[in-house]
C-alpha cells in the first residue's frame, strides 16, 4: 500500500481502488505522480474537505483586531451584570491592545467597533449615574470602580473626541463600512476556495508550477509591505513638523487645539520610545501661539518640565545647554507672573479636576472667549520653588561631574551668578504674594551660594553678573533671531528629518544640544555688599524660618515635618553665618554663635548634608582661631575631626578606601553624591598642617613638664603621641617630605631646645601660600614657637640651675623682655616653676623643694618594693636554673632627668627619665 502523500487519491475510495490494484497499475500512477509536489492533493478529492483541513493564516493586524473584538463582547457581557470591576480592568487592557495595534499598522486608524464599544461603555455608564437607588445598593468595591471609570473614561474620550461624534451621528455609515470591511473578509476564503478547486481540475505539473508562482508572489507582497511600511515611517517622522504645526496657519489656530495638544503631549511623557527633543520643540512652538497669557504659563510650565526630562537619568546632570535654556524660560515666566498679578500660580492647583468639573456642567458655546477675557481669578499650576530647587540640584551636580582641572569648570562657574539673578528674582516674587515659607527656602539657597565667598570673590561676580546683564540686553536689542535658532521653513519638513536621524537615535547618540537663552532682567541690580547680603538673608530666615510650623499649628504628620524642615533650615543658616564670620577672622562672634546655638549637641540627629556643613564650619573655625594666634582654640576645634582620621570623609572632599570599612556600589554612589564640588573644598594640607602645629606647640610644653609620667595622664592630642611614637620607632630618619615629617622633625628640634630649627621647618610648608595674610601669620608662629620653646627650656632644665638672668633669656629665644617676664610670672603662679624674681639682679632664683612627709614616705615605699621584686626574681630564676638575667639584658638603673638623643633619633637608657623602672619611658629600661 503506496503512501497517501505519493498516491493519487486522498479520499476512501481511492485508498480501496488502490489497494487492489495491480502491481503494473500501481507502477504507472507512481511515475504518474513523482513531478507533482508532495502537498497536492487529487482531482477526484472533494474540494470542500480539503478546505476545511487547511489552516488558515492571518496577518498580526487581523490577530491584533480580534483580540480587541473580544475584549469588547467580554465588556458587552460585564455591562449586563453591572460589574465594574471587571469593566475597569477590560478597560485598560481594550486601551493596551489597541495600542500594540496600533504600533503594528503604523498609526492607522483604530476600528469602528473599538469606537462603537466606547460609546456603549459610556451610554451605560450614564445610565448607571442616574439611577441613584441601584447606585446606592452597589458594594463598596464597584461603587469605587464606578467613580474611577467616570474619570477614566472622561478622560480618555476628550482625546478623541470628535471620532466619537462623528460616529454618534452616522452609526449606519459605521456600520456599513464595518460590515463592507467583513464582506472583504469573507470573500478572501471564497476566492481561495475557488482557486483551490481550480488547482484541482489542472494537471499535476501546472498544479506545481502555479504553487511555484504563488511563492513568488507572496515575497513580492512581502517586499512591497515591508517597503510600504519603511515609507509610512519615512513619512510619518516628515509629518512631525506639520503635526506640530496643526497643519494650519498660526492666526487660525484656536484655544482648544492649543490646550488639546498640550495634554496630547503631557499625556505622552515618560512612555518609551517618546522622542523628548521633539516634545521640546513642540512646547517651545505652542508657547508662541497660545491665545491667552494663562495658557501661555500653562506652556512655559511643561516646557520646563520637558528640559527637565532630557537630563539620561537622576545620577548624571542636565546638559549645560539645555539648564540655561530652562533658566531662561523660568525668567520669562516669572516675567508674565509680574505683568499679570491676577494670575495665580498655584502648586495645589488640579487642572484636571477642574476640567472634569466644566464637563459635567453644560459647555458655554464661547469657552474660549470666556478664557480670554475672564482671566481675573485664573488659576495655574506651577511650582516656582521646585523648579528653581532642581536647577540649584542640577547645577550642584554638574559642578561635581566635571573635571575641576578643565575650562568647561570654569565655564560653568559663571552660570552662578545667573543663578543668583534667577534665585533673587524668585524671592522677590514669593515676596510679593506674601509667601515668607517659600521665601525662607530661596533665602536659604541664596545664602549656600554665597557664604564661602570674601568679597573679592563675591565683587568678580558682580561684575560678571553685570557684563552678562549688558548681553542680555544686547541680544534683546538685535530681536529674537539673535537669541533664537531659526525655526526649518514648512517646505523643508523632507529634509529636517531623514534617514540618517534614525540611525542616531538607534546608536544612542547625544541629542543635539539647544543654543543658551539666558535674558536677564534689565532693572536688577545685584548686591554689591556680601556681608550686608549675607546679613539679610540670615535674618530673614531667622524670623521666617519656622513660618511653615506656625501655620500647621496641630500634631499632625505634616506639622511635624514642617517643623523638622523649620529646624534644619535655621540651623543651616546658622552654620553658614558661622563660616561665614570665621573667613572674614571674626573668631569670637562665631564662637559665641555656635555655643548659644547648641548645633553641636544636636548635629548628629540632623541629616548627613547639614553635618557636612557642620564639618566645614569646623574646621574654618579651627582655621580662623590659628591665624589670629589661638593655639588651643583652633586644636579643640580640629582635634575632633582628626579623631578617626577620616578627613575627607567628614568634610566630603573624596572618598577614602578603608580595609575596615567596606561598601556596597549603592553606599559608594550615595557618598560620590555628597561631595562638595572643587571650589567649595577646604584645603586638606593646610588644616592638617594647623591641626599637628597647634597639637606640637601644646603637646611639647607637657612632654616637659610630665617627664616622669610614664602613663601619660595628661596627654592632649593622641593622634599627635601617636605619630611620635611612630617617628621615633624609625631607625633612620631621613630629610622631611611631607606635612607630618616636617612636624615631627620640628618636635624633635624643640625637645632638644633648638627653636630657630623648627622656625625654618614650619614656616617652610608651602600650605601657608594659600593665605591671604602670609606675612603676618608667619610672625605670629615664629612668636610662638619662641614662647613655647622657653616654656619648654624652663620646664626641662630649671631643675639643673640655681638661677637665670632675663637678660639671658631674652638674648637666647630673641623676645622682648616684656613677653619672658610675663611668661615667667605665668608659670610661677600656676606653680609650673619653682622660683621667685629678683629685682636687683633681674633674674629668676630657683627655689629647692623639700619632699613633703607624704612624698618622702611613698619614695621610701617604692624603694622598698623594688628590692622585694628583685629579691623575687633572683629566687625566681634559682629555682628555675636561670642565669639571673632577664630576657633583653640586664636592668639598668639610673636616675635623674638626663639622657638625650642618639644618633638614630632614639632615646638612651641610661639616665632615664624616672629613678629607674622596667621599659616603657621610666628612666633606664631592659634592652
Amino acid at each position: 500500500m503506496t503512501s497517501r502523500f505519493w498516491g493519487g487519491g486522498s479520499g476512501s475510495d481511492s485508498d480501496s481502488e488502490s489497494a487492489t490494484s495491480s502491481e503494473s497499475e500501481s507502477e504507472e500512477e507512481e511515475q504518474a505522480t513523482q513531478g507533482a509536489s508532495k502537498y497536492m492533493r487529487d482531482s477526484d478529492a472533494d474540494s470542500d474537505d480539503s478546505d476545511a483541513g487547511r489552516r488558515v493564516i492571518r496577518s498580526a493586524k487581523d490577530k491584533r483586531y480580534a483580540e480587541m473584538e473580544e475584549t469588547c463582547k467580554e465588556m458587552q457581557n460585564k455591562m449586563k451584570i453591572n460589574d465594574w470591576v471587571s469593566l475597569q480592568t477590560l478597560f485598560d487592557k481594550l486601551n493596551k491592545q489597541l495600542e500594540k495595534a496600533t504600533r503594528l499598522t503604523e498609526g492607522a486608524t483604530p476600528p469602528k467597533f473599538y469606537y462603537r464599544a466606547l460609546i456603549s461603555l459610556e451610554d451605560f455608564m450614564n445610565s448607571t449615574l442616574a439611577n441613584k437607588e441601584a447606585k446606592k445598593k452597589m458594594s463598596s468595591t464597584n461603587a469605587k470602580s464606578l467613580n474611577i471609570m467616570k474619570q477614566k473614561l472622561k478622560k480618555h474620550n476628550r482625546e478623541i473626541e470628535t471620532q466619537i461624534e462623528a460616529v454618534r451621528a452616522n452609526p449606519e455609515d459605521s456600520e456599513v463600512e464595518v460590515d463592507s470591511d467583513a464582506e472583504s473578509e469573507d470573500v478572501k476564503p471564497k476566492k481561495n476556495k475557488k482557486k483551490a478547486a481550480k488547482k484541482a481540475k489542472d494537471s499535476d505539473d501546472d498544479s506545481a508550477s502555479e504553487d511555484e508562482s504563488e511563492e513568488s508572489e507572496d515575497d513580492e507582497e512581502a517586499k512591497e509591505r515591508a517597503e510600504q511600511a519603511k515609507f509610512e515611517k519615512l513619512r510619518n517622522r516628515a509629518d512631525k513638523k506639520k503635526e506640530r504645526e496643526f497643519n494650519v496657519a498660526p492666526e487660525e489656530i484656536t484655544w482648544e487645539m492649543v490646550d488639546k495638544k498640550m495634554r496630547e503631549i503631557c499625556m505622552a511623557r515618560g512612555k518609551k520610545g517618546v522622542d523628548k527633543q521633539e516634545q521640546v520643540e513642540a512646547l517651545k512652538y505652542l508657547s508662541t501661539v497660545a491665545k491667552t497669557t494663562a495658557q501661555k504659563m500653562e506652556v512655559m510650565v511643561n516646557l520646563i518640565s520637558a528640559y527637565f526630562d532630557v537630563a539620561p537619568s537622576m545620577s548624571t546632570h542636565l546638559p549645560v545647554a539645555i539648564w540655561r535654556k530652562t533658566v531662561g524660560t523660568l525668567l520669562q515666566l516669572l516675567q508674565l507672573l509680574k505683568d499679570n498679578p491676577d494670575i495665580v500660580m498655584d502648586p495645589e492647583y488640579d487642572a484636571d479636576a477642574d476640567r472634569d468639573d466644566e464637563d459635567d456642567e453644560p459647555r458655554a458655546p464661547a469657552a474660549p472667549a470666556k478664557a480670554a477675557q475672564g482671566e481675573n481669578s485664573k488659576k495655574v499650576w506651577g511650582n516656582i520653588l521646585a523648579f528653581l530647587e532642581r536647577l540649584d540640584d542640577e547645577l550642584f551636580k554638574s559642578l561635581q561631574c566635571i573635571d575641576p582641572h578643565t575650562q568647561e569648570y570654569v565655564h560653568r562657574l559663571k552660570d552662578e551668578p545667573v543663578f543668583l539673578v534667577l534665585a533673587h528674582v524668585v524671592f522677590d516674587y514669593f515676596m510679593s504674594k506674601g509667601d515668607t515659607v517659600s521665601a525662607g527656602k530661596v533665602a536659604l539657597r541664596r545664602l549656600e551660594h554665597v557664604y564661602f565667598k570674601r568679597q573679592e570673590v563675591y565683587d568678580a561676580m558682580v561684575k560678571l553678573s553685570q557684563l552678562q546683564q549688558a548681553e542680555s540686553a544686547a541680544a534683546a536689542a538685535a530681536g529674537p533671531a539673535a537669541v533664537e535658532p531659526p525655526e526649518p521653513k514648512a517646505d523643508d519638513n523632507d529634509d529636517y528629518y531623514d534617514e540618517d536621524d534614525e540611525d542616531k537615535e538607534d546608536s544612542g547618540a547625544e541629542p543635539p544640544k539647544l543654543e543658551a537663552e539666558i535674558i536677564i532682567p534689565a532693572e536688577y541690580a545685584m548686591p554689591t555688599d556680601l556681608h550686608a547680603l549675607v546679613t539679610e538673608l540670615k535674618t530673614f530666615i531667622y524670623k521666617h524660618g519656622d513660618d511653615g510650623m506656625l501655620a500647621a499649628g496641630d500634631q499632625s504628620v505634616a506639622a511635624k515635618r514642617a517643623e523638622m524642615e523649620g529646624a534644619r533650615i535655621k540651623a543651616r543658616a546658622m552654620l553658614c553665618d558661622i563660616f561665614h564670620q570665621s573667613i572674614h577672622d571674626d573668631f569670637h562672634q562665631a564662637r559665641d554663635l555656635l555655643l548659644m546655638s547648641h548645633l553641636q549637641e544636636n548635629v548628629s540627629h540632623m541629616d548627613i548634608s547639614t553635618q557636612i556643613l557642620f564639618n566645614r564650619t569646623m574646621a574654618q573655625l579651627g582655621l580662623c582661631a590659628f591665624r589670629l594666634g589661638l593655639v588651643t582654640e583652633a586644636h579643640g576645634c580640629l582635634s575632633e575631626l582628626y579623631q578617626g582620621g577620616r578627613v575627607k570623609e567628614l568634610l566630603a572632599q573624596g572618598v577614602a578606601q578603608s580595609r575596615y570599612h567596606e561598601r556596597n556600589p549603592e553606599q559608594e554612589k550615595l557618598e560620590r553624591r555628597r561631595q562638595m564640588p572643587f571650589h567649595m573644598h577646604i584645603n586638606l594640607e593646610l588644616l592638617e598642617s594647623v591641626h599637628l602645629i597647634s597639637a606640637m606647640l601644646l603637646e611639647v610644653p607637657n612632654m616637659a613638664s610630665n617627664a616622669l609620667d610614664s602613663k601619660r595622664s595628661k596627654v592632649l592630642s593622641k593622634p599627635f603621641w601617636r605619630l611620635v611614637d611612630n617617628y621615633e620607632r624609625q631607625t633612620f630618619s631621613g630629610p622631611p617630605e611631607n606635612v607630618r615629617d616636617h612636624v615631627m622633625a620640628a618636635t624633635r628640634s624643640m625637645c632638644k631646645g633648638q627653636w630657630r630649627t623648627a622656625k625654618e621647618l614650619l614656616t617652610g610648608l608651602n600650605a601657608w601660600g594659600l593665605l591671604h595674610n602670609r606675612e603676618a601669620l608667619m610672625e605670629m608662629l615664629t612668636t610662638k614657637i619662641q614662647e613655647e620653646g622657653l616654656r619648654t627650656f624652663l620646664f626641662t632644665y630649671s631643675a639643673q640651675y640655681a638661677s637665670l638672668s632675663l637678660d639671658k633669656l631674652c638674648a637666647m629665644f630673641e623676645l622682648p623682655e616684656a613677653t619672658v617676664h610675663s611668661l615667667v610670672s605665668k608659670m610661677m603662679v600656676a606653680d609650673e616653676l619653682h622660683g621667685s624674681w629678683d629685682q636687683p639682679t633681674r633674674s629668676v632664683v630657683m627655689h629647692n623643694v623639700e619632699p613633703t612627709r607624704l612624698q618622702q614616705l611613698a619614695i621610701n615605699f617604692a624603694e622598698k618594693a623594688l628590692t622585694l621584686v628583685e629579691a623575687n626574681e633572683r629566687a625566681l630564676d634559682i629555682r628555675t636554673g636561670g642565669t639571673g638575667q632577664r630576657k633583653g639584658g640586664d636592668r639598668e638603673g639610673g636616675g635623674g632627668r638626663g639622657g638625650g638623643w642618639d644618633d638614630d633619633g632614639d632615646r638612651r637608657g641610661g639616665g632615664g627619665r624616672g629613678g629607674g623602672g622596667y621599659g616603657g619611658r621610666g628612666g633606664g629600661g631592659f634592652g
